[in-house]
């Protein structure tokens, strides 16, 4: 813990773990309040997973397109420089973004067999692998975001023939500096081509595992609110 920063005057983790499972012990006290308030956000976070797979989707897509891309140029006799690392980015890109998506559908695997022991213990330890799981998310997100932003300050670029025009760089540079500096990024941006920085392609990790992390936090929460899970699918015993 040593190396979490304070934010706003408190510890990182504090943030990350405490408040959350002390919203996750009031939904277990006081349920019906707690419904009445999370249920506006619970609708929103709906659409946010929505949302996300469809941007899974879309690369996957994409990796079907840059399959199809390569075989036409190495049919025409055509180079495509970078296709490999675009395809990969892409791959990353799709698993990350369906993460949380595919949690609230029931697509990973749940295996029930201690779960289906009786209806009491059931609960208990469905909210106790959920909360082991949301904390694990929350260190595997946050520990993300470090990596992406260790790749800015050490200016990792790729090590392949992928290129990224500078328009992009600084269209997502935005989102990491104050609007103030905004004028300032755009007037440095060329109209080239340059190596891939590594943080670009992290990107989706960094989204991903915190949509994860949150989607976990959210399921514990309507499992405390509501007595049962609401990840509906098979399980695997």
């Amino acid at each position: 813990m040593r190396d979490w920063q304070p934010f706003l005057g408190l510890p990182l983790w504090v943030w990350l773990f405490v408040f959350p499972a002390l919203l996750a012990g009031f939904c277990l006290i006081r349920g019906k309040t707690a419904k009445r308030i999370l249920a506006p956000v619970w609708r929103f976070l709906d659409r946010v997973y929505v949302f996300a797979g469809v941007i899974a989707a879309f690369f996957m897509l994409m990796i079907l397109l840059l399959i199809v891309a390569q075989m036409i140029s190495r049919w025409s006799g055509l180079t495509f420089p970078g296709s490999t690392e675009y395809a990969g980015y892409a791959m990353a890109a799709t698993s990350f973004f369906a993460l949380a998506y595919a949690l609230v559908n029931g697509s990973h695997i749940r295996v029930s067999i201690f779960l289906n022991m009786n209806e009491h213990t059931r609960f208990w330890l469905d909210a106790l692998a959920t909360l082991i799981a949301a904390v694990i998310a929350t260190y595997f997100a946050r520990y993300a975001i470090k990596t992406n932003i260790m790749s800015v300050v050490l200016n990792d670029r790729t090590q392949g023939q992928d290129y990224t025009p500078e328009w992009l760089i600084s269209f997502f540079s935005m989102f990491a500096n104050a609007p103030s500096k905004w004028g300032q990024i755009w007037a440095e941006t060329g109209s080239g081509w340059v190596y891939t920085p590594i943080w670009l392609p992290q990107l989706p990790m960094s989204i991903g595992t915190i949509l994860l992390a949150v989607a976990l936090w959210d399921a514990l929460t309507r499992l405390l609110v509501n007595g049962e899970t609401s990840i509906v699918g098979e399980a695997i015993e």
